[in-house]
């Protein structure tokens, strides 16, 4: 598979915020052929499963901070109870300049390794560990002209499958928010994960989020009509928002059958399309009901730059997604047959001490670890991919609609539960 990035590392200078990789382990103080061995265990604990973490890049609060901050420093990070998990060995595949991985490796014997597959086999001749974590997000890498960032998903998934190959064993691998930058390459990353019967999952954290009010739509039900609110960019941020939406969709009658069509829109369009009735304005104050009072507004003050999406499914069912520039809330809400007012929806949590949305998502990674099943499906997050690149390439190409043939994906929803009461630290005693 031919990927945006080369293995070997730059042959020229190394920018001033990053470091090479062998500079890494002799900060760290750590070899290639010093592997860290499992901490002392009590006789009474279960023993931890060791697995490989693949980052881009690890500094407060990134993705990489937030998951394998989990196994670090324990589900409510801070030292509290942690997954039945270990982790012997990290690939970082460069240093941030607020980088704080160097420091949690070496507080917590966790070895730099310079590729991919020792991470894997901890310097053995086999996959030495039960489950792989990629977080393919963050860090400084290029963009195209849509404004897509190169992630190096594809490039990591590949010697990760690659490994597997080579010594003829696969375990669970998690890849974290979308699957790739692009449909080609989360199309050929799913399909391998099929080949090989790997365990497999991804996604956004969103589906995770505790809401307020608690929603989940009916299995089965009727939807006449629904929206999504999200906020910032297309590219990093509106896979969240996607998430957030799809999590409800794919309740409805008949289960999940894939997406026709996207369509991006901005200024004018947006409110010209309105009086067409491709969007309602109803819904969408329903929705920002549910916000804080100082965070709710019309979308002529909110949308900024941003952008409506709208989403037609190949049930016939249509869905609209809403980027707001000037608000940073996550909601949803849903029109069910019969019903006269939606259901709606504040997702909330984010910024709370702890990141506790986090831990509930990686309850469910830790879940797939020790039981080699997936707790839910990642064709959601597949849909939810495919659904971005063609609303990224709608925009870049002067708000077209874009036809999805390739978006005929089906899948039926699981009932995996989402946090509700307070939000608050969590340690799943």
């Amino acid at each position: 598979m031919n990927n945006e990035f080369s293995r070997s590392r730059e042959s020229g200078s190394v920018p001033a915020t990053f470091t090479s990789r062998r500079n890494m382990m002799q900060m760290t103080g750590l070899a290639l052929t010093g592997l860290a061995l499992p901490r002392t265990l009590e006789a009474s604990e279960v023993p931890l499963k060791p697995v490989a973490a693949i980052t881009t890049v690890y500094y407060p609060y990134s993705h990489a901070d937030l998951l394998i901050g989990k196994i670090l420093h324990g589900y409510d990070h801070a030292g509290g109870r942690g997954p039945r998990l270990r982790l012997p060995a990290m690939y970082m595949d460069k240093v941030h300049k607020h980088d704080i991985g160097l420091e949690r490796a070496k507080e917590h014997n966790v070895t730099l390794v310079e590729t991919v597959e020792q991470a894997i086999t901890l310097g053995t001749n086999q996959v030495a560990v039960e489950g792989v974590l990629i977080i393919g997000e963050l860090g400084e890498y290029p963009k195209n002209t849509k404004g897509q960032t190169y992630y190096p998903r594809a490039r990591m998934f590949e010697d990760v499958v690659a490994t597997f190959r080579k010594y003829g064993k696969v375990v669970p691998v998690f890849n974290d928010k979308h699957l790739a930058y692009n449909w080609h390459n989360a199309k050929w990353i799913y399909d391998t994960a099929l080949e090989m019967k790997i365990p497999f999952m991804a996604g956004s954290v969103l589906p995770f989020f505790w809401r307020d009010p608690p929603l989940a739509l009916p299995l089965g039900c009727e939807v006449e009509q629904a929206m999504a609110i999200g906020y910032s960019d297309l590219d990093s941020y509106a896979i969240h928002t996607m998430e957030a939406l799809q999590c409800q969709l794919e309740r409805r009658k008949g289960g999940e059958t894939g997406v026709s069509s996207v369509q991006t829109v901005t200024g004018d369009e947006v409110f010209r399309l309105e009086k067409e009735g491709k969007w309602s304005r109803d819904m969408y104050h329903a929705i920002m009901a549910t916000f804080p009072p100082d965070k709710r507004g019309s979308p002529e003050d909110k949308l900024g730059k941003g952008q409506f999406i709208f989403i037609e499914y190949r049930d016939g069912f249509q869905a609209t997604l809403v980027q707001l520039e000037h608000n940073r809330q996550w909601g949803v809400g849903a029109k069910l047959k019969g019903q006269r007012k939606p259901l709606t929806s504040w997702y909330k949590g984010l910024y709370t001490k702890g990141s506790p949305v986090f831990a509930h998502q990686f309850r469910a990674i830790e879940k797939m670890f020790l039981s080699g099943k997936p707790s839910y499906p990642v064709e959601r997050t597949l849909l939810t991919t495919g659904i971005l690149d063609a609303a990224m390439t709608s925009r870049f190409e002067f708000q077209r609609k874009v036809e999805t043939p390739h978006l005929d994906i089906r899948y039926e929803p699981v009932d995996y539960p989402f946090p509700s009461g307070e939000v608050r630290p969590v340690t799943f005693g």
